[in-house]
């Protein structure tokens, strides 16, 4: 036999040989036989979402301020003037003034209408977002606003302080979990497994839903009487999370 050709196929049954060792059922050492089913790992994995509601504690309400002029100086001395009067009358009431944010501040050149194009005017709009931490004076804040020059009230929205939210999360979550083992319950009994816990656990989405006014809405509880208080409905808030978790499981 040629030597080049002897050498190649000796080389060729060593290799053979030698992976032989550890070939069947063999996940670890070579030469170990863990073939045996009853030694294989079983898991269950579900993604599972919990929810909890909570009355809120905190309210947002965005309002603005407009004004409109035949050039930018005076449309921004309007909207200047506007905030000195909103400001002062909400920190009068009893609001700090970080309590009240600028959301939006803008001035642009506008055509009043397609007939009269040369006709130039300006608008401007100063949008802001108050925050109160007592919810039963929303409407009140309302009047307050609208009484010192706000020409818009845009958005209402119901949420939660961010100790409450994160107790309403911690409830999310305790549901949240409640759902998975139901859910790995079912796939356990159907493939002829149980539970032997979890171990393995994570937080995947989560989030808050808060409770938004519309604006047909609020126009709708403030149609009474001549002076009467602004009135505003609230609803709860709610927190999202979804969980994902792996259970071990053994054979029935």
């Amino acid at each position: 036999m040629n030597r080049k050709l002897a050498t190649a196929v000796g080389v060729a049954l060593l290799v053979a040989l030698a992976g032989c060792s550890g070939l069947v059922g063999s996940t670890g050492s070579p030469g170990v036989d863990t073939g045996d089913e009853s030694t294989l790992d079983r898991n269950i994995e579900v993604i599972a979402n919990g929810e909890a509601t909570a009355e809120p504690d905190r309210a947002t309400i965005r309002v603005a301020v407009t004004a409109t002029g035949n050039d930018s100086a005076t449309v921004r001395d309007e909207l200047a003037a506007g905030d000195d009067e909103l400001r002062s009358a909400l920190t009068d009431w009893g609001l700090d003034e970080d309590d009240i944010r600028t959301d939006q501040y803008d001035v642009r050149e506008s055509y009043e209408t397609r007939d009269t194009p040369d006709r130039t005017r300006y608008q401007g709009v100063h949008r802001y977002e108050i925050a109160i931490d007592d919810v039963d004076a929303v409407g009140e804040v309302i009047d307050v606003a609208v009484d010192a020059g706000a020409d818009e009230v845009q958005r209402i929205e119901f949420g939660l302080s961010e100790e409450r939210e994160r107790e309403v999360r911690e409830t999310a979550i305790e549901n949240a979990m409640a759902n998975a083992e139901d859910d790995a319950g079912v796939l356990a009994s159907s493939s002829g497994l149980e539970l032997a816990g979890a171990y393995s656990v994570s937080t995947a989405n989560e989030g808050v839903t808060p409770y938004r006014v519309s604006d047909a809405a609020m126009m709708a509880e403030s149609d009474g009487a001549d002076g009467a208080d602004t009135s505003v409905e609230t609803g709860d808030v709610s927190v999202q999370v979804s969980v994902n978790v792996v259970y071990a499981a053994e054979q029935t």
